[in-house]
């Protein structure tokens, strides 16, 4: 079996990044990948305009006299339109154009404003305070993305602050989604002695929903080999990936392993790690293959840990980062075989000292899917690590968006 690093290794150094692109408007690019540097058309702000309500003046007038005359406004929108006079100050709004020749602002609350007109200022002044400068946020030909970025509620109105109504993206993968085995039935039909809902085509469904997959659901296929055959082959012509859930271990109704040998390219299929060992990797025709096991948590744990960076690469998102690990104290014993890398899944938490703490959620077995629902993180055990006992060191995964 490869190690799960090995696993991660080759199949990433074996798929491309992605290289289709499409134009798309800024309202229909939410969780898009960004498939080119964007550069600053601008400088923002644009002008020097006012970080405060006051007074806008010239500092050298200030300290020749205390006092200054008024001699106009300058508004959001509706700037003074003249160069400041000597002696003078001008009111200015938040946001507003600093008029020509005004280099400081004194906020309102430090103003005295006489029956006459005149305002006298109360406090010292520094030159140039108060003032929002040209560029200060972005100076024209930055890049403000970076190409494989996410765009996001806080990435698109900056876009959209400078100007740009489009931006290039990079085309959302299409994804054929099988599930595998005579067992299986629909969510939501009436469940038959011998039978089970297929949830992992539901679970994995959304999943894709949430990394922005265009999703092909060719349902369920029973066990038999040349209906195997007809949907993989019908999979491979429409599909950037395949995903099927079952079929990749070694029993007697497990056609996978064989459709990929004789049809396409299996490159790996078995891993050190738990759950999990029984994935396949490889390509079926011009469509890159994922086989995820049966069992509800190791379909998920798989797709988590080793389909999600796949898709990451093939869809452009070059920013994407593993959830960083961190070391926690475990506060009840894990039971854990030498041998395979072990995804546990946990709730961790700071405790009254400020350490982070960690427990397992139920029964880790691989069909014991609802603890998850109480889980914030993996539990990650290493390969050669036995039992732990409480209050060890061990290392915890907390969940990406992906899971939350």
């Amino acid at each position: 079996m490869l190690s799960f690093e090995q696993a991660i290794e080759q199949m990433l150094g074996s798929i491309p990044t992605a290289q289709n692109q499409e134009t798309l408007s800024l309202t229909d690019a939410i969780n898009r990948i960004c498939a080119e540097d964007v550069i600053s058309p601008i400088n923002v702000p644009s002008f020097n305009n006012s970080a405060m309500d006051g007074y806008a003046i010239r500092l050298s007038d200030l300290q020749r006299s205390e006092k200054l005359s008024v001699v106009g406004k300058s508004l959001a929108g509706h700037p003074f339109d003249r160069e400041l006079p000597p002696q003078s100050a001008v009111k200015i709004m938040t946001g507003a154009m600093i008029p020509q020749r005004a280099d400081t602002v004194i906020m309102q609350e430090d103003v005295q404003v006489d029956n006459d007109g005149n305002v006298t200022f109360l406090q010292p002044a520094k030159l140039g305070q108060h003032i929002r400068r040209v560029g200060e946020d972005i100076k024209k030909g930055d890049v403000v993305l970076k190409k494989g970025s996410k765009l996001t509620a806080l990435s698109l109105p900056l876009l959209a602050s400078l100007g740009f109504s489009q931006i290039s993206v990079f085309k959302s993968l299409k994804v054929a989604l099988i599930s595998t085995g005579d067992e299986l039935i629909s969510v939501g039909e009436s469940l038959q002695m011998g039978k089970i809902y297929d949830t992992n085509r539901f679970t994995i469904r959304l999943l894709l929903e949430k990394l922005n997959c265009e999703i092909l659901d060719f349902g369920i296929i029973a066990d038999n080999e040349q209906q195997f055959e007809k949907v993989f082959m019908q999979a491979q012509q429409q599909a950037d990936l395949i995903i099927t859930s079952g079929g990749v271990s070694v029993g007697e109704a497990d056609f996978t392993k064989k459709i990929l040998e004789k049809f396409g390219q299996i490159r790996f299929w078995k891993i050190a790690m738990k759950p999990g060992k029984p994935f396949a990797f490889g390509q079926l025709g011009k469509a890159w293959f994922f086989g995820l096991p049966g069992n509800p948590v190791s379909a998920l744990v798989t797709f988590y840990q080793l389909v999600q960076p796949a898709i990451a690469k093939l869809s452009g998102y070059s920013q994407w980062k593993k959830s960083p690990q961190l070391q926690a104290i475990t506060t009840t014993p894990l039971k854990k075989s030498v041998g395979r890398l072990d995804f546990q899944r946990g709730f961790y938490q700071l405790n009254s000292q400020g350490e982070i703490e960690v427990h397992p959620i139920g029964f880790q077995g691989s069909h014991i899917f609802s603890a998850f629902v109480k889980s914030n993180c993996f539990i990650v055990l290493e390969k050669e690590r036995g039992h732990v006992q409480a209050g060890e060191i061990v290392t915890i995964e907390p969940f990406n968006a992906l899971l939350n």
